[in-house]
């Protein structure tokens, strides 16, 4: 048999992922704030990229950028220099700084200066607050050395993150006992409990400042903290020989200590507001879908490139291609935004018609749904829904929700239609809230609860549901 070479023509279709489509799929999937970052980051990088003045239209901006000056406006202006006292200087200041023996300064309004309305303030760490109480001890160049090295070693809480005789090696020609005086002395300083070793040593620390000293907070803290999360308080009064009532307001108080003392320096703490990418309206009988837009700056190809490129002018072929690159960016962008938006737009839309009683009712009314029913509702793949749904936030009638959200897993009923799994747990939410708190509800009651309500759900599931949503368990929650 032989072998030879023959040409063929054939013809197939394949994926080819352009830069358009790339930059089309990574626009998809960012978050709001990341698509700011992302536009004005291509509105620094790329001069072919322009942004609308607010109020303008594009066109009429384009107009007034290429409208060429007219013959009868004189191209300078006569400058006529007047001579004329300024009726804000405060003449009898004026005088008494010509009569007085030092020199006096004074501020006229109107000053060139800096706005103080324009400084931003620094959040003041745990570092600054320890090193500035330090200071106003008056410390020596040795103790000053060593409270810099403990400041240094905590932790975002305000725990020492390394044991003593690591301090000791680290200080270098420090005894023990000279760290152990600088410890002690930073243990003082506020927040009370800040540079404790554990837990257990940062509530004595607070329990001694408030003047618990050899009392029953003390020994509860020491030796009885495990009894105390389990809420065994029969065990403590057992093991002190104390009244009932004496552990509880001993339990009230170490209630009202800090198990973080350095988290108000935290900037983690801080609470992050979600400013929602669409808005979902009860509009009579019907529901209303807005885009938000505000800050979203208004894009625009650069006139001043384009009539460079479609006059023909003599550019350097070099730069015509650079000019080209940059348009060809720009444009990409702005479709890329706009078929962003308008995805964004329909996804909201189809989960309206599919949740329009959540919207209407509440969350107990949120039924299972999964990405393929929105993805097969407006013909597009359930990657592309996936990348629309993260990171993506819509403000409705019941609150701010991600659009991640309102895809749930489906319980089983014992008569009727599944439901969603996030009802279930606002139903167990709702369970718990309405319990005796003296007599609160095992897994396995809210379970028998749950099926009374025509909900088959397990003990286990409902377990999963409440460590997911942070409650304790029933033990935990029994109160006196």
């Amino acid at each position: 048999m032989g072998i030879e070479l023959k040409q063929q023509t054939r013809l197939s279709q394949q994926l080819v992922m352009t830069p358009q489509l790339q930059m089309a799929i990574r626009l998809l999937q960012l978050s709001r704030l990341e698509l700011l970052d992302t536009i004005y980051q291509e509105l620094e990088e790329n001069p072919a990229l322009d942004e609308v003045a607010e109020g303008i239209s594009p066109e009429d901006q384009t107009e007034e950028h290429s409208e060429p000056p007219s013959d009868d406006v004189p191209s300078e202006k006569e400058v006529t220099i007047e001579e004329k006292i300024n009726d804000d200087i405060d003449w009898s200041n004026y005088i008494d700084e010509y009569n007085s023996p030092g020199n006096i300064n004074f501020e006229i309004e109107g000053k060139d200066g800096p706005k103080y309305e324009a400084f931003i303030s620094r959040r003041e760490s745990l570092s600054d607050h320890l090193l500035w109480q330090l200071l106003m001890t008056s410390p020596t160049e040795e103790e000053k050395n060593i409270g810099s090295l403990i400041i240094g070693n905590l932790s975002k809480s305000g725990y020492l993150d390394i044991p003593s005789e690591e301090l000791v090696r680290m200080s270098g020609s420090s005894s023990e006992e000279k760290v152990s005086q600088v410890l002690t002395l930073l243990q003082t300083f506020d927040p009370m409990g800040v540079c404790a070793n554990n837990l257990s040593e940062c509530l004595i620390i607070q329990a001694l400042h408030l003047g618990f000293e050899d009392s029953v907070i003390t020994d509860i803290i020491e030796n009885h903290l495990h009894h105390l999360e389990n809420k065994n308080y029969n065990a403590i009064c057992k093991a002190l020989k104390a009244e009932m009532e004496e552990v509880l307001f001993a339990v009230n108080v170490i209630k009202g200590l800090d198990p973080r003392p350095g988290r108000q320096f935290n900037s983690d703490e801080d609470v992050q507001y979600i400013e929602p990418d669409i808005y979902v309206y009860r509009l009579e009988d019907d529901f209303v879908i807005v885009l938000n837009d505000d800050g979203m700056p208004r894009l625009r190809i650069s006139p001043f490139y384009q009539n460079a490129i479609d006059n023909d002018q003599k550019i350097a072929e070099s730069v015509k291609e650079y000019m080209q690159e940059k348009l060809r960016s720009a444009t990409w962008l702005i479709k890329s935004i706009h078929q962003r938006q308008k995805t964004i737009y329909r996804v909201m839309e189809s989960i309206t018609k599919f949740q329009q009683e959540f919207f209407e009712k509440g969350v107990t009314y949120l039924k299972p749904m999964v990405l393929r029913d929105v993805a097969e509702d407006i013909d597009m793949h359930e990657s592309t829904i996936s990348r629309v749904t993260t990171n993506k936030y819509a403000y409705t009638p019941q609150g701010i929700f991600e659009l991640k959200y309102f895809f749930n897993s489906s319980i089983n009923r014992i008569h009727g239609e599944a439901i969603a799994s996030a009802s279930v747990q606002e139903r167990i939410k709702l369970i718990i809230e309405s319990e005796d708190p003296r007599r609160p509800y095992s897994d396995n009651k809210i379970s028998k609860i749950l099926e009374d309500g025509n909900i088959n759900i397990a003990r286990r599931t409902v377990a999963k549901y409440r460590e997911m949503m942070r409650i304790l368990s029933s033990g935990k929650r029994r109160q006196l």
